[in-house]
């Protein structure tokens, strides 16, 4: 059957570093009277992210930047230009919209977005972890199964224009009032280049990330790393994200990450070395669906070969749980 209407045209086929990492030229500022009645939303180790009122369009958006102790970073500036212009490149119902990319008047970066006021996956695992899942109502199986389809939907955009994400969290997961889910912050993402990126790998697993405690403890971004990105390879493809995304079902399965402990280089041997036991037997309460548990293994084997290959094909195995879910429970 013929369509109606062509497909429209792909206007980023593949997204290049020597578009994302290219610095803006000094000219490029942006006075301080667009944007005002700025409110802190959140801060942590590395960037603030306000809302504030912009001026010219009579709309509150969201204002990001990097923390002044770190604002003239040179490797932390190219992370910061390669969120934006990424996000902004991949236009997808998924991805956050990108309003401005621009300089403040002491030449430091900023970009202004979308605000989505919302909650993190982050947010609602901790209130169930300290509350029980009854103070997360809504929040079952099959809603969190419908919430990561839809960050596979962006993973799957994002990897057809050579894109790895490379920091796939719960903090990174923001459902939004009207039901949008939406995959944030873009800063170590991997796009396509001729020569090697200068920015670091790997998320950096210190004091400073916001990842950790103060005392160095682990918190979150180590839990979801792929082996092959602990062991810092340059080689990390698209199958990176998908072991990530089974750490996070994993969590929302057994109500824990893969490994537990206190500390850091433990953790890391653990992810990279051993195999987590499986969501129903550490979580002997939870009528784990094993289907569900199945697709969560086949993501986070060690071996990429051995994993889900794309994520269009976890798209498609969590969509068939979610019929099957349907069925068995109408």
């Amino acid at each position: 059957m013929a369509r109606l209407f062509p497909q429209p045209q792909d206007k980023y086929p593949v997204v290049h570093m020597e578009d994302t990492d290219l610095d803006l030229p000094e000219h490029v500022r942006n006075a301080d009277l667009r944007y005002t009645q700025f409110k802190s939303i959140a801060r942590g180790g590395k960037c603030l992210i306000q809302s504030c009122k912009d001026f010219h369009l009579s709309r509150v958006v969201a204002h990001k930047s990097l923390l002044k102790e770190i604002a003239n970073d040179p490797f932390e500036q190219k992370r910061f230009l390669r969120e934006a212009r990424v996000t902004a490149m991949l236009q997808h119902p998924n991805t956050i919209p990108i309003y401005e990319l621009s300089r403040n008047n002491k030449g430091h970066y900023f970009f202004t977005m979308k605000l989505v006021e919302g909650y993190t996956l982050r947010e609602v695992q901790d209130l169930a972890k300290q509350e029980g899942t009854q103070a997360v109502d809504g929040y079952g199986f099959h809603r969190m199964v419908t919430i990561l389809i839809q960050v596979a939907n962006a993973l799957d955009y994002a990897h057809s224009h050579g894109v790895v994400h490379r920091d796939i969290k719960p903090a990174n997961i923001l459902m939004g009032p009207f039901g949008e889910v939406l995959l944030l912050d873009w800063g170590l993402a991997k796009v396509w280049s001729e020569e090697p990126e200068e920015v670091p790998e790997m998320p950096m697993l210190m004091n400073s990330d916001p990842s950790l405690t103060a005392q160095g403890k682990l918190q979150g971004t180590a839990h979801y790393m792929s082996p092959e990105q602990i062991e810092g390879s340059r080689d990390i493809d698209h199958r990176s994200d998908i072991y990530s995304m089974g750490a996070v079902l994993y969590e929302i399965l057994a109500g824990r990450t893969t490994f537990t402990g206190d500390n850091l280089s433990k953790i890391l041997e653990q992810v990279k070395h051993n195999d987590p036991p499986r969501p129903s037997e550490v979580a002997l309460d939870r009528d784990i669906p094993p289907q569900l548990e199945e697709i969560c293994m086949k993501c986070i084997a060690k071996n990429p070969d051995q994993r889900i290959q794309s994520a269009r094909r976890l798209v498609a195995e969590m969509r068939s749980w979610r019929l099957r879910w349907a069925s068995e429970t109408s």
